[in-house]
C-alpha cells in the first residue's frame, strides 16, 4: 500500500531523487483528472493519447498539450 506523500512515484522507491519524484506525481495526477470541456463547460474531458484530448458528453475531441489540455 502506498502513502500520500509517495502516491504514484511509490513504484520508484529511492530511486531518481526528490524532486524528479514530486513532479512524477504532479503530472500523473493532472493526467488522471477530469477538466472541463471548451465547447459545452462539463467537466468530462479525459486524455485520449499524449496531446489528445476529448469529451465524453459531446464528443469533443480537441488537442492540448501532453498532460493538461490547457
Amino acid at each position: 500500500m502506498k502513502t500520500k506523500k509517495v502516491d504514484a512515484a511509490g513504484k520508484f522507491g529511492a530511486r531518481y531523487g526528490k524532486k524528479l519524484r514530486k513532479n512524477y506525481i504532479i503530472v500523473h495526477k493532472n493526467k488522471k483528472i477530469d477538466w472541463e470541456c471548451p465547447k459545452c463547460l462539463k467537466t468530462t474531458v479525459k486524455r485520449e493519447s499524449a496531446g489528445v484530448w476529448v469529451c465524453t458528453s459531446c464528443g469533443n475531441k480537441f488537442a492540448g498539450k501532453a498532460y493538461k489540455p490547457v
